[in-house]
């Protein structure tokens, strides 16, 4: 119950005060509900976490990479980038979407978590995307902290000179309440800016020390929300949580399900089937 109460905690508060910036500056009255759908969404995984073995854990794995590479097949593209999944009338970023949720299942399997990072780090420099590539170079210096493994380190610069080949080809104008929403607040209105930053550091601190789940699915889960908010401050990136979009908002609390989700905790050499 604990889990699920910080899990619930993490999601909401930036979620929330995103509706309420969205509501005081004009947004369309769309964007709320689309946000607020999918908050009611996300925290559907959050309370509802049975235990997931091995072999579901491998097989969700395995979706989310295949989904990743949806976008390049199917469209929209814009300008040569494509990283958007078409669902009807709603487009979500399936960045945000997915690469949460693979960082906890990638900190969960020992013995393919790199595999995993650098196929959805790929994915990402195809599409191009540098918001997901800083979101999995962040995830990449949490698997390093952990266990100081030559490979992480590996992954971690290349998925950074990677972000910045993505950064250069990758910009795409910003919309709206979607992109950019802490800049267009500096000087309107500060103290919102503030107040939507401070939802976000409580986002980050929830995960990454309060969550009850093992030290390395915390540091991943916590260092794809640094990298994909620090995409945002940098480039012309979707104001995850606090802007317009649901894919974010679905993807992290399905993240976080999974962070509370029991079963083998770990899949390393000494567990594998």
């Amino acid at each position: 119950m604990r889990a699920r109460t910080i899990a619930l905690l993490a999601l909401a508060i930036p979620v929330l005060a995103g509706l309420l910036y969205l509501c005081r500056f004009g947004a369309p009255t769309s964007y709320l509900a689309i946000n607020a759908g999918a908050l009611a969404i996300g925290t559907l995984p959050i309370l509802w976490s049975p235990a997931l073995g091995i072999r579901l854990r491998r097989g969700m794995t395995l979706v989310f990479l295949a989904a990743l590479f949806v976008p390049l097949a199917t469209g929209p593209e814009i300008l040569g980038i494509a990283r958007w999944l078409p669902l009807g009338p709603v487009q979500l970023h399936v960045g945000t979407l997915v690469v949460p949720a693979l960082a906890v299942l990638a900190a969960r399997d020992e013995d393919y978590a790199p595999s995993i990072l650098a196929t959805a780090l790929l994915a990402a420099s195809l599409q191009p995307d540098m918001a997901t590539g800083l979101a999995l170079m962040l995830a990449g210096v949490g698997f390093y902290e952990a266990d100081r493994d030559w490979k992480y380190g590996v992954f971690i610069i290349v998925a950074f000179f990677a972000s910045m080949v993505m950064a250069i080809h990758g910009e795409l104008a910003a919309l709206p309440f979607v992109e950019r929403v802490l800049h267009s607040l500096l000087f309107e209105a500060p103290l919102t800016a503030l107040g939507l930053l401070v939802t976000l550091l409580a986002c980050f601190f929830l995960i990454l020390h309060a969550l009850p789940a093992d030290p390395l699915t915390r540091r991943a889960l916590a260092g794809t929300l640094f990298g994909f908010s620090l995409a945002a401050i940098l480039s012309n990136y979707p104001s995850i949580l606090i802007g317009h979009g649901a894919a974010p908002i679905i993807g992290f609390g399905l993240a976080l399900g999974l962070g509370c989700a029991r079963g083998d905790e770990k899949f390393g050499p000494a567990t594998s089937h």
